[in-house]
């Protein structure tokens, strides 16, 4: 049985967007600079992509610049916005959280780089951070504030309304990586005070290679690829129409069924937790309890105590079950994951955890499926395991022995 629980990773390209995509692959395939009658039957498209990913957000059209990826985008807000800010007359600090994604986190460290004071807010357990610490960061030389929406590892959703707010009161520009929160949660530029936010397609079924900066009107920002003058003499290339027209499509998709799929599949990953919590020596990651609701409804990340990650997930692999360890885009890494470490996890609890993360296309069968194969994997691992429940001292303290850390 072949079960894909790696959504926060990527998601399966929904039939309708392929089918919307591919006639600008094969017979509407002009450039959407060119004056011919196929270079402007690609710009009409293009701009009424334009206006359906804006509408999901409630922005203007012109606010929308399409990018190559969310990384992609997330360079040009916080860079463009370095580089368009920080040399003036305010100063250069900007603030962030120890749980960004790394296009979020690394630039951040290489603006430190370049002489930035660059400011890591904590975050709770659960991977809140609030808007009065936000608050209590920003100083008259703070010229950005960039909090992830949702975090791609344990799900928490930040009151980015919240937040907003108060950056606006101050005068500092506030962006948000809105990747793995876009068609799952509410977004309303307008009302949230957002000056930057970032979207992408591939992880809201539509397809790679393909991503979005909202940028508010008035803001200046310095470019990051140097050329022609498409999206708006902010992102130089030639547009990619066929990922454009996907992405349009996907989102109006997922901001169209939200209502019905989000509740959904909330109920399946509650149903998939409250299973997987049965296996002894098990906790999940994130928000619990009054706080699930402030959770992204596909969520669930659970550390298994007295094992390693990266066996669960091989072994599991065997079995057509495709998961993720450590965090989202670098699960290769041998690194504990910085989001894990951030809620106050040991370094081999942060190496024992596995993130499910669901879409609309799963269902019980497969979730159950999926529990039985985990039971089974879980008991196996930890018989083989030299460290193991049942002994004199705690798994962390006997590991530590063993392997002289």
């Amino acid at each position: 049985m072949k079960v894909y629980m790696d959504n926060g990773a990527t998601t399966r390209v929904l039939p309708e967007v392929a089918k919307a995509m591919l006639p600008y692959m094969t017979e509407k395939y002009g450039n959407a600079s060119s004056l011919h009658y196929m270079g402007l039957e690609a710009e009409e498209i293009l701009d009424a992509s334009r206006r359906t990913v804006a509408k999901c957000i409630n922005a203007e059209p012109e606010e929308i610049i399409f990018t190559g990826c969310a990384t992609e985008a997330n360079n040009l807000a916080i860079v463009g916005a370095c580089e368009a800010l920080g040399e003036g007359a305010k100063g250069k600090r900007i603030i962030t959280t120890k749980i960004e994604h790394a296009s979020v986190g690394n630039v951040f460290k290489r603006m430190a780089e370049k002489g930035f004071e660059v400011v890591f807010l904590d975050v709770d357990s659960e991977g809140f951070v609030s808007a009065e610490q936000v608050a209590r960061a920003i100083d008259d030389k703070t010229v950005l504030v960039s909090v992830i929406h949702a975090n791609h590892e344990i799900g928490t959703i930040q009151d980015i309304g919240a937040i907003g707010k108060v950056c606006r009161a101050k005068g500092v520009l506030f962006h948000t990586d809105a990747c793995q929160s876009f068609t799952k949660v509410p977004i309303d530029v307008k009302r949230q005070n957002v000056d930057l936010l970032t979207l992408n397609a591939h992880k809201i079924h539509g397809p790679k290679g393909v991503g979005a900066l909202f940028v508010r009107r008035g803001i200046r920002l310095g470019k990051q690829i140097y050329g022609g003058p498409q999206e708006g003499n902010l992102r130089a290339g030639t547009e990619n129409v066929p990922g454009i027209v996907g992405f349009a499509k996907a989102a109006e998709i997922g901001v169209r069924d939200m209502k019905k799929e989000v509740p959904r599949m909330a109920r399946l990953r509650d149903a998939l937790v409250a299973e997987l919590l049965k296996i002894p020596n098990t906790r999940m990651n994130g928000p619990v309890g009054k706080n699930l609701g402030r959770r992204l409804c596909n969520n669930a990340n659970i550390t298994f105590d007295f094992i390693e990650g990266e066996a669960l997930l091989m072994r599991l692999s065997v079995k057509g079950i495709c998961v993720s360890t450590g965090s989202a885009c670098s699960s290769k890494s041998l690194q504990p994951s910085h989001v894990l470490k951030a809620i106050g996890l040991e370094h081999e609890q942060a190496h024992g955890s596995i993130r499910f993360s669901l879409s609309k296309f799963n269902n019980e069968k497969e979730a159950r499926y999926v529990v039985a194969a985990v039971r089974k994997e879980v008991e196996e691992l930890r018989k083989m395991s030299a460290f193991r429940p049942g002994k004199s001292k705690s798994y962390y303290e006997e590991r530590k022995e063993v392997l002289g850390e």
